[in-house]
């Protein structure tokens, strides 16, 4: 799948394509990156690409002709129907199902990174399909939401994690019903007086792998609780409440003991 970032700053992306787990996916071409400098659109002979905004106040806003001159020349190179992602505060909340619908979607999209106080919402109304935010916190730009996107994605293709099912048990997945991941452990057995739960050292496969959907289920009640209802509603196997109760294990504590 490809995926066209219109950005200010292509230079950003650069050593996210070479290092790291994700570098994968575009080593082998799985997922192409094919970065576009809007100032090579911009206007007159600085390349401008921004103005004052109508009607005052601070900052300066985005101007829709260079960002539209673009757009054209990425749809002229990769053909039409890619859907246009914008990267805004007033976007959707990106979640692990919207990254799997974007990992899995075939054909890719052109991501269109902003800056300084917006965009001219002419161009966003026109052209814009869809648009995305990681939070109720403001950015310097774009770039980082988009390689936020990326990465998550980039690590969904096949065969970029050597585990096949090591996503399968992240946080938010489908096959944890959406509930937040267990915590894990390694070694030394113990570290600084603090043991590994004794069930982790069993070697009973049944008893771990409940203890883990326990865990799962305790911390995410506490940390969490309003991944309840929906991990509920998708058939979770047991929607935990706040409290922990005599068959559902509390949140191990530090040394193995349980907290409450």
């Amino acid at each position: 799948m490809r995926f066209d970032v219109i950005t200010l700053f292509p230079e950003l992306f650069e050593p996210f394509t070479s290092h790291g787990v994700a570098r994968r996916a575009f080593e082998s071409g799985q997922v192409q990156l094919r970065l576009w400098n809007l100032r090579a659109f911009g206007e007159g002979p600085y390349r401008r690409v921004d103005d004052r905004p109508y009607g005052g106040g601070p900052g300066m806003v985005m101007l829709a002709e260079p960002l539209w001159q673009c757009l054209q020349q990425v749809r002229a190179e990769r053909g039409q129907g890619a859907a246009v992602l914008l990267f805004s505060p007033a976007g959707r909340v990106l979640d692990q199902a919207t990254v799997g619908r974007w990992a899995s979607c075939g054909t890719g999209a052109i991501l269109i990174c902003g800056r300084y106080e917006g965009i001219d919402q002419r161009f966003v109304d026109a052209c814009v399909d869809e648009e995305i935010s990681l939070g109720d916190f403001v950015l310097s730009g774009g770039e980082i939401a988009a390689l936020a996107l990326l990465d998550a994605l980039a690590r969904l293709q096949p065969g970029v994690l050597h585990d096949e099912g090591s996503h399968q048990q992240d946080s938010f997945s489908p096959d944890l019903s959406g509930l937040l991941d267990c915590p894990h452990y390694s070694r030394p057995e113990v570290w600084q007086g603090r043991p590994v739960p004794p069930v982790l050292l069993s070697g009973h496969h049944a008893q771990i792998a409940q203890w883990r959907r326990q865990q799962s289920q305790g911390l995410t009640a506490r940390r969490r609780p309003d991944l309840l209802q929906p991990a509920k509603e998708a058939g979770a196997s047991a929607a935990p409440g706040a409290a922990a109760s005599p068959d559902r294990a509390p949140l191990a504590g530090s040394d193995g003991s349980a907290q409450l």
